[in-house]
């Protein structure tokens, strides 16, 4: 389950910075979930060729992952405004209006 999360998550953030077979065929192994044979056979490739392809997709968008940090910085900002959300929800949120403006800050200069 986490292995679909993370290639859903790269995806959303790489997957228009793949070539237009690339993404068909990524969207119909990962999303469609089509077997290699099912792929192969749709693309005019061999199984193997699929499987490689598929493979490549995953390195390529790791690749960009790895130097631009987009899906890490989404998940820090996300978490940042759970904590946020839950100081808000509390009783005291006049007690936690300092704590807010650090998270707040925080997010505006991750981004």
């Amino acid at each position: 389950m986490e292995k679909i999360v993370a290639q859903n998550l790269l995806y959303d953030f790489y997957g228009d910075l793949l070539t237009d077979h690339q993404q068909k065929v990524y969207q119909d192994a990962v999303f469609n979930d089509m077997s290699l044979s099912e792929v192969a056979d749709c693309y005019g490739i061999t199984r193997q060729g699929a499987f490689d392809l598929l493979k490549r997709c995953d390195k390529i968008m790791q690749g960009y992952e790895e130097k631009l940090h987009l899906i890490a910085r989404f998940s820090k900002a996300k978490d940042t405004l759970h904590q946020i959300q839950q100081l808000l929800d509390d009783d005291s949120f006049t007690d936690n209006r300092e704590k807010i403006s650090e998270l707040v800050t925080e997010i505006i200069e991750e981004l």
